[in-house]
């Protein structure tokens, strides 16, 4: 079903706030830094094995459990939100082809945009 006209301004309007909102937070600098996908996924191991450690602490009464339990769980998530450096740049000898994008500085959304709306002016 087509959306109406007031509907697709409405729409319009939105995907430019969003756009505009999100290129802030994509171009923000991180100074090398990235989350690592690993520690992510051991931290969440660990926060896992820290909470079922601290139920079986509460559960048994073992204060010593439950306290490593939590310990674990606490290093888990600063594990899992740590950001890493990212891995450095060797530069190579081979020439660097040039880009077939004829805007080699676009971002993917601004692409997408470009194509969405050449799309629409197709029909």
């Amino acid at each position: 079903m087509p959306l109406s006209e007031q509907e697709q301004r409405l729409l319009d309007e939105m995907e430019r706030h969003l756009m505009h909102n999100d290129a802030d937070v994509v171009s923000a600098a991180r100074n090398g830094r990235t989350l690592s996908y690993r520690n992510i996924v051991y931290g969440t191991i660990l926060v896992l094995l820290g909470l079922g450690a601290l139920v079986i602490g509460v559960s048994t009464q073992l204060v010593v459990v439950g306290v490593l339990g939590f310990v674990a769980m606490l290093g888990g998530v600063v594990l899992a939100v740590t950001p890493t450096r990212g891995t450095p740049v060797v530069p190579t000898d081979k020439p660097h082809r040039a880009p077939a994008s004829p805007q080699p500085s676009a971002s993917f959304m601004d692409r997408m945009n470009d194509r969405w709306d050449r799309r629409n002016e197709d029909r």
